[in-house]
């Protein structure tokens, strides 16, 4: 996780994200609270038996994406690590060597397929914001947007060895809903998911069949809960090896008392206050960047 130095609403993501929101206070203001939610979250996931790596972020460049490092890296059981072509300039600057020598120090690492490149051909794909990756079925689901090309999938998905499941999801702007990890998330057990917002029924009913091939227990989002960034979760397991949800406390407003208790059947919900850092347009899921590595001996 990355503790921001400067955080705002990004204004070269607004066009296409209708998660993120204006703010009322100036840049100063909105820091500082931000990085007050950071910590109580951070505090939070410790509480539950999380292992929490915290990276501060540079000062320069300045980067108000910061916070949301899951769009740039991803981290994998053989030890290998990529690094994503990002759609936003600013959050280019994101991507950091020093962190990856970092993860070096305590976890084996193979090799960094570096993504990047496909910058320069106007191809971005935003790591698992893009890509909802269900590890154990090997299977990387995407919906398609500015953020997510089908070219870069495709490099992704043969390198990693996934099978890409890709559809167009639509929000409230009428607009490709921007990350596919605000509409999906993929448990050990469970799928949370707004199918509602797949206007095309052949790909609505590729994911579901998808899904409960799988044995995923579906449970579905409607517009207004992704919205409330109710599909913007991760599972997560602990030291002891319990599972837990973790997503903002307006994620866990938005479900219904039935969905609260279906997920409770198959992970611990974790909620965090996030007001600030949601106006950025991520939430909870965006703000965990999973390490996957194998721990060095």
């Amino acid at each position: 996780m990355i503790r921001p130095g400067r955080f705002y609403p990004n204004p070269e993501t607004a066009a296409d994200n209708a998660f993120q929101r204006n703010a009322d206070r100036g840049s100063n203001a909105l820091t500082i609270m931000a990085r007050k939610e950071f910590d109580a979250a951070v505090q939070t996931l410790r509480e539950a038996g999380i292992n929490v790596h915290v990276f501060e972020d540079t000062a320069e460049p300045e980067k108000p994406d910061a916070v949301f490092p899951n769009n740039w890296i991803s981290t994998h059981h053989d030890g290998r690590i990529a690094l994503f072509p990002m759609y936003s300039v600013l959050r280019r600057r994101e991507r950091r060597r020093d962190i990856l020598e970092a993860l070096r120090k305590h976890y084996q690492v193979t090799e960094v397929i570096d993504y990047s490149p496909f910058e320069d051909q106007g191809c971005c794909l935003e790591g698992t914001g893009s890509l909802v990756l269900d590890h154990v079925n090997r299977i990387a689901y995407v919906s398609l947007s500015n953020r997510s090309n089908p070219k870069v999938i495709q490099h992704f998905a043969d390198d990693f060895s996934y099978e890409p499941v890709i559809f167009t999801s639509i929000g409230s702007n009428r607009q490709p809903i921007y990350h596919t990890n605000v509409m999906m998330c993929i448990g050990t057990a469970f799928a949370m998911v707004g199918l509602e917002v797949i206007p095309n029924r052949a790909e609505r009913q590729q994911v579901r069949a998808r899904l409960e091939k799988t044995g995923k227990q579906i449970v579905g989002l409607s517009a207004d809960q992704i919205a409330d960034f109710a599909g913007n979760a991760i599972e997560l397991h602990n030291k002891s090896g319990e599972k837990l949800l973790v997503l903002s406390s307006r994620a866990a407003r938005a479900l219904t008392e039935d969905q609260r208790e279906r997920l409770s059947r198959y992970a611990r919900l974790v909620p965090l206050e996030l007001p600030t850092i949601e106006v950025g347009g991520g939430s909870a899921r965006c703000m965990v960047a999973t390490i996957h590595l194998p721990p060095r001996s």
